[in-house]
Parts: structure tokens; C-alpha cells; sequence
């Protein structure tokens, strides 16, 4: 920028040096200026002058200069001046949102190709010209493409950890057959369990009494071993292991040979109680039976779904079909009153779990008068695990059960229960189970969804207490979001779920929980390639 004053004080000449801006000359009135307001001009000037040079400059850099009019650069430079420069994208924005919105109340047309990729669409978009609408119809076509292929991945994931949680592993059925082999073939791995002068304590009240229900050798072992570790006083913890025929002259070889002295374990069948008969089961006995329940838990899992079904509604109608669900150790727990007489109070535990610390205080727990001692699900901090009312097992379009049961009510969980038995003997539970196992078979199995809790929820309403949640914590078995610092501190943590800790499809990092339980110098354990995770 140059500034010229003539001599005469008569004009002032400003020119650009770079030829943006033509020459300007000022004529000075004839009429006489005080200096004092001559050099305030020249000062506003010379102090408005270099933002004028900056802009130009600007304007250059942005290659402005192919426009040789002064309307032409205030239209260029007039949204910055003003702050107004994000208009257009703005706006943009809004006409794009205004398509969306329109197009998303619309059927997609029959026949549309869409494109496979991302980049296959804006190649498309590049050669075909598409206009917004068109945008935003294939734009939908390729989400609800994406969508339903996602659902269906994860459909086929759920079914295939099905398939998986249903079958038993090469290494657990190995261990059964060779210890099986070795209870035929070894005299110390059939001896008695326990040995004569132990079998008063048995049914001595004054000693801790815990029930497990299994068919896995593996399971079991870790459940006795870790309550056994865990106890302060472990020469008062008894041990009564109920198995079916098939498994128990191996499992009668595993704590034979691995004896968790000094506490008493004692393993029966279900065929050495003289209790249970067909007379005494008849319900169990029909749902073994009755084709349509075998259709149901043995049938085409994939039947009645489809694509738009939640992955964990699926999950749930999965798990709610396992074989295990027909099997008699698993409603076993309703007949523990007659299949222990003599016994007051006791802890019965599934195989699934694992014991962390003393549970002797568990007999300290006044049950006012109740039967179940039970952890509640219906609160806690993990929304998907513990937010169990009724209405999730329950199937209330059913006139019967929305007749009968209240949707808002709390559920609560099998899996570590002080069960006392001598009020229990006092109630019509049991007969409550069987009636309601009953309806739901009349009914088609449309009563409920999952299988032995269910009938359980009903037949124990206004007999469980409440214990606290730290006794029992859930989930381990499909969250695998479970918080490790709760883990830790639980007294029980229950691997309830499709992903067992013995399953390849367990949470790597839930399992060494359970692992570090598991006698992997065992003989048996290694032959089978049975091996400690890295």
C-alpha cells in the first residue's frame, strides 16, 4: 500500500502496490483543516489499511483473483466478515435430514440393486449422477441389507454356542469312560464311600450339609474342591453327590481315588434312592416320555425363527431347550425333603459354580420361618443379569398364568440355596411343582420359557427370604462383561449360561476362576488331554 500526500496538503493518493485495487485520490476541500483532525485520518488509515492488504490476501490464496469485480470479492469475503460461513453446510445438512426422514416412511422398490460396498456405492453415486432422493434410497436399501445380515450372523453365533453348551467335550467324556473302566477294574476305586465308621455323619445335623446334582465328573470335583478350600472348619463339611446310573460308578472312582480329607463326601445315584419310584415322580416320568416334550428340547432349534428376532430373546429360547432341562438330577432339588429325612438344613448347590469363601454362616441365617434362602435377581447393578421379574419366565398372554402370577414380581435364583428342610416338610411345595409341570404340559409347554426355575418361582412363592447378593453372584456364563472386582469378592459365582468354563466357547477371562480348582496332575486329567489354559 502506498500513501501519497501532495505538497500542497490539497489531496492524498492511495494506490495498492499489487494492483488489486485501483488508485485512490482524495481532493482536500479549499476550506481550511486543522491538522489535529488531518492526522486522525491519516492515523484511522494507516490502522485500517493492513486488514484490507490481509484480506486481499486471503482472497488470493483462495484463488478469488479470477473475479475482477469489487461486488464479486464482497460476495466472496462478506460471510467471513459476518461469521456466516457454515450456512450452506447448514443447510445442507437440514435438506439431507429432511430426504432421510421422507424416505424412511417408504418401501423399498422392487428390483433395486444394491450396491455390496461402500465403495462400490460411491462409484455408483460418481457414474450414475444419483440425485438426493435416489441417495437416500439406496443409502436405506444398504443399512437394511447390513442389518438383516448382522441379525442373522448372530443368530447362527447363538445357535452354534448351542450346539456347543449341548454337547459334551471329548476330554470330559474321556474321563468318565476311563474312570468307569477303573471302577470295574480297581477294588480302592470302588470302596465305600465314606468309609463304615464315618456313615453316622451322614445324617448328623450338627454338621455342614451340602447337595450337588451332577453328570460331570469334571464339574463336580471343582464344586466339592472348592467349598472344601474355602471352608475355615472343612472336618465339618459333608458332602452328598447325587449322579444318574450311567455316570456314578465314575464319579464314585474320581473322589475314591481323590479324597478331600478331612471332609465326608458320599456319592449315591438316583437309582440307590428307594424314594424315588414312577409312583412317587409320576410328572417327571411323563415329561421324559411324552413326545411332544422331546420334539421340544431335542427338535429343529432353528424352527419359528427368523432374521428379525433379538440375538438374546434367541439365546434365551436356546437355553430354555437344553436336554438338560428333561433330565430327573435336575428337578431333583424339589424332592430333597423326602430324600433326606433325617436332615434339618442344608446348602444345595449346582454343578456349575464356584465356592470362594467359608459358607458356614450360611446355617446362621435366621429363614423367619421361610424355606429358600435365595439371592434375589430382579435388582442390582448388572441391568441384563439381575433385572429377573416374573414376566420374563413367564408367558402372560396365557390366561392361566396371567390369571394366577403377577408380571412385577421379583425372581430369585437356583444355584446356591439353604434350603430348610424341616418347614419345607410342613408345605405343599412339592405337589405346587407338580401341578403347575402339569398345566404347562396340557398346555402345549406355552405356560413358560425356561425350564425347571419356572415352576419353581410358583411352587416357593411366599416361602423364600432374601439373602444378600454378595452370597451369589450370576452370569458368569453369558455376560462377558462381568466386573472382575465383584467376581472376586462373591462368595459363590455361578457360571449359569451357555459358556461353561470347561466349554472352548467360555470367557478366557472368567475361566481361570474356576481352573485353578481342576487337579490337572491327576493321571486321568492328563490322559485325557485335559490341560491347564496358558
Amino acid at each position: 500500500m502506498q500513501l501519497r500526500i501532495s505538497p500542497s496538503m490539497r489531496s492524498i493518493t492511495i494506490s495498492s502496490s499489487n494492483g488489486f485495487l485501483d488508485s485512490m485520490k482524495v481532493r482536500v476541500a479549499a476550506r481550511h483543516i486543522p491538522y489535529r483532525t488531518l492526522f486522525h485520518t491519516i492515523l484511522a488509515l494507516a490502522f485500517l489499511l493492513p486488514f484490507v492488504f490481509i484480506l486481499t490476501a486471503v482472497v488470493t490464496l483462495e484463488g478469488v483473483n479470477k473475479c475482477s469485480s469489487l461486488d464479486c470479492l464482497g460476495r466472496r469475503l462478506g460471510p467471513r466478515i459476518l461469521g456466516r460461513r457454515g450456512d450452506d453446510s447448514a443447510r445442507l445438512v437440514r435438506d439431507l435430514y429432511k430426504i432421510l426422514n421422507q424416505v424412511n416412511s417408504e418401501e423399498i422398490p422392487v428390483g433395486l440393486k444394491v450396491p455390496e460396498s461402500f465403495n462400490e456405492f460411491l462409484t455408483e453415486m460418481k457414474n450414475n449422477q444419483y440425485d438426493a432422493r435416489t441417495f437416500a434410497i439406496t443409502l436405506k436399501a444398504m443399512m437394511e441389507n447390513m442389518d438383516r445380515d448382522i441379525k442373522r450372523s448372530r443368530l447362527a453365533e447363538q445357535l452354534n454356542k448351542h450346539f456347543a453348551a449341548s454337547a459334551i467335550p471329548k476330554g470330559i467324556h474321556c474321563l468318565s469312560l476311563r474312570l468307569t473302566d477303573e471302577y470295574s477294574s480297581n477294588a480302592h476305586a470302588r470302596k465305600q464311600l465314606p468309609p463304615p465308621e464315618l456313615l453316622p455323619f451322614l445324617s448328623d445335623n450338627s454338621y455342614r450339609h451340602f447337595i450337588l446334582a451332577s453328570d460331570n465328573i469334571l464339574a463336580a470335583s471343582v464344586v466339592v474342591t472348592s467349598t472344601v478350600r474355602s471352608s475355615l472348619k472343612p472336618e465339618e463339611i459333608v458332602f452328598h453327590v447325587i449322579t444318574d446310573k450311567k455316570t456314578y460308578p465314575g464319579m464314585h472312582s474320581w473322589f475314591a481315588l481323590n479324597p478331600l480329607s478331612p471332609a465326608i463326601v458320599e456319592v449315591k445315584g438316583v437309582h440307590q434312592f428307594d424314594w424315588l419310584t414312577r409312583e412317587n415322580v409320576p410328572v417327571l416320568d411323563a415329561i421324559e416320555n411324552y413326545r411332544g416334550v422331546r420334539i421340544h428340547y431335542h427338535g429343529d432349534h432353528v424352527a419359528g425363527t427368523n432374521a428379525t428376532d433379538n440375538p438374546r430373546v434367541f439365546a434365551s429360547k436356546l437355553q430354555a431347550r437344553s436336554p438338560k432341562y428333561i433330565s430327573l438330577l435336575n428337578h431333583l432339588r424339589i424332592y430333597l425333603p423326602e430324600l433326606f429325612p433325617n436332615l434339618k438344613k442344608v446348602v444345595f448347590l449346582d454343578d456349575d459354580v464356584v465356592i470362594q469363601r467359608d459358607l458356614s454362616p450360611l446355617w446362621k441365617i435366621d429363614l423367619v420361618g421361610k424355606v429358600n434362602g435365595a439371592v434375589e435377581t430382579c435388582r442390582g447393578d448388572d441391568k441384563w443379569v439381575m433385572s429377573k421379574h416374573f414376566r420374563t419366565y413367564f408367558n402372560f398372554s396365557h390366561p392361566l398364568i396371567a390369571k394366577n402370577l403377577d408380571p412385577d414380581e421379583c425372581a430369585w435364583a437356583y444355584g446356591m440355596n439353604i434350603f430348610d428342610l424341616s418347614t419345607w416338610r410342613k408345605t405343599d411345595i412339592r405337589e405346587t411343582y407338580h401341578y403347575w409341570l402339569k398345566e404347562n404340559l396340557k398346555a402345549n409347554l406355552t405356560l413358560w420359557k425356561f425350564g425347571t426355575l419356572p415352576p419353581a418361582l410358583i411352587a416357593f412363592r411366599g416361602h423364600v427370604h432374601p439373602i444378600d447378593s454378595s452370597w451369589h453372584m450370576l452370569g458368569l456364563g453369558y455376560q462377558e462383561k462381568t466386573n472382575l472386582d465383584s467376581v472376586k469378592k462373591a462368595a459363590v459365582i455361578h457360571y449359569n449360561g451357555q459358556c461353561k468354563p470347561w466349554l472352548e466357547i467360555g470367557f478366557k477371562h472368567l475361566q481361570p476362576f474356576w481352573t485353578k480348582h481342576v487337579n490337572y496332575s491327576s493321571d486321568f486329567i492328563r490322559n485325557c488331554h485335559i490341560f491347564e489354559p496358558q
